[in-house]
């Protein structure tokens, strides 16, 4: 009786081993599948928000690069386009609008505001960016690159 419960128990560990070695190659291909779209997104020379801000100092999740492929919006809300959970940024913050190769940013309300170049942005107003434009949302400053 002793040696069947062993020989289960022997089973199930080498399961949550199996499991577990599964489950980390899945992150792996994952990280590695969406460093491959980035890459190539920024082969077809879309503009780029690079992030400025250190990221080991923020509390929360932000990407080093988000490119902007089309016309997107950022906030805090699942919804958004760019999902950055900054308490500091409203749950619709901004909008990027593409028009004619250049890129606008709009702020939609928001209550802490959009800065470029540590001007604030005006409610509703399309801003054009330019190359190497410092945007600041929340607690994070972008460094917009026209691609």
């Amino acid at each position: 009786m002793v040696e069947v419960v062993l020989l289960i128990a022997k089973v199930v560990f080498a399961s949550v081993i199996y499991l577990f070695i599964f489950s980390i190659i899945r992150l792996i291909y994952l990280d590695i599948k969406s460093m491959n779209v980035s890459k190539v997104n920024l082969d077809k020379g879309f503009p780029t928000l690079r992030l400025k801000t250190r990221r080991e100092l923020l509390p929360f999740k932000v990407e080093d690069i988000y490119v902007l492929s089309k016309s997107m919006t950022i906030g805090r809300q699942d919804k958004n386009d760019i999902v950055i959970k900054d308490s500091f940024i409203s749950g619709i913050h901004a909008q990027f609008i593409l028009e004619r190769g250049e890129v606008y940013i709009r702020d939609l309300d928001s209550k802490n505001g959009v800065f470029i170049n540590e001007k604030r942005v005006e409610n509703n107003s399309k801003n054009l960016l330019k190359d190497n434009d410092i945007i600041k949302i929340g607690q994070i400053e972008f460094i917009f690159v026209k691609g």
